[in-house]
């Protein structure tokens, strides 16, 4: 445990002066009494708002509404899964028996809540100036790998504002079936305009086969 604990510790920037912080911040409730659950809470607050202020420099434009779906995209359990497994995060977790058999260390909920609970110890074991340096860092590759505030959009959205663009009528989603088991439904849907322009997807609820559907008209348009 010491050994990957300072490997961790090598890869994540940041030596600790309160072990027991890094301790805790490694230890899921499946481990121990004393876990990382009230760090989870800290750090998550520590960073929306730090994302928000990188956002916030980077983009002037941006509406609150666009800064809102770029954030939304950084902070998002999978994107705090990759950038844990960056750092191999998950070999260094604390857990308990269930959850090493079941795979813990690799469950993206898992690997997301200790990487804020490790951002808040980093937060409590130093300052908010090490704290906001150490996020900028680790976010570096999703930052350059963000999307236009435009294509955040949904597809339905664009789809809608294409049409708006062109002075076209809104389409038509109609579902054509639904099949499967009630806790396995499929939806098919199909999508219209006004030009006769017609795209089917299918989804498992309906507002995904409506997206998957726009998303196939707009490659058309």
């Amino acid at each position: 445990m010491i050994s990957k604990i300072t490997t961790l510790c090598s890869r994540l920037g940041y030596s600790f002066t309160d072990d027991q912080l890094l301790r805790t911040a490694l230890t899921h409730r499946s481990a121990a009494g004393t876990n990382n659950e009230r760090l989870e809470f800290l750090g998550d607050s520590i960073l929306n708002f730090i994302v928000a202020e990188i956002l916030f420099e980077r983009y002037p434009k941006a509406t609150e509404g666009e800064l809102s779906r770029l954030r939304s995209t950084l902070v998002k359990g999978d994107t705090l899964a990759k950038i844990a497994r960056s750092i191999a995060l998950g070999e260094s977790l604390n857990l308990g028996s269930g959850e090493l058999k079941s795979g813990g260390f690799r469950r993206d909920s898992i690997l997301a809540d200790a990487l804020e609970a490790l951002l808040a110890a980093v937060y409590l074991d130093s300052d908010f100036a090490t704290c906001r340096a150490l996020i900028r860092r680790l976010y570096e590759r999703q930052l350059a790998a963000l999307p236009s505030v435009s294509e955040l959009k949904d597809p339905k959205t664009r789809l809608q504002e294409a049409l708006q663009a062109r002075q076209q009528s809104l389409p038509v989603y109609d579902v054509l079936a639904v099949s499967g088991e009630p806790h396995a439904q499929q939806f098919t849907v199909r999508c219209s305009t006004e030009t006769g322009l017609s795209t089917v997807a299918e989804g498992s609820s309906r507002r995904r086969a409506e997206q998957e559907a726009a998303r196939q008209a707009l490659r058309q348009l």
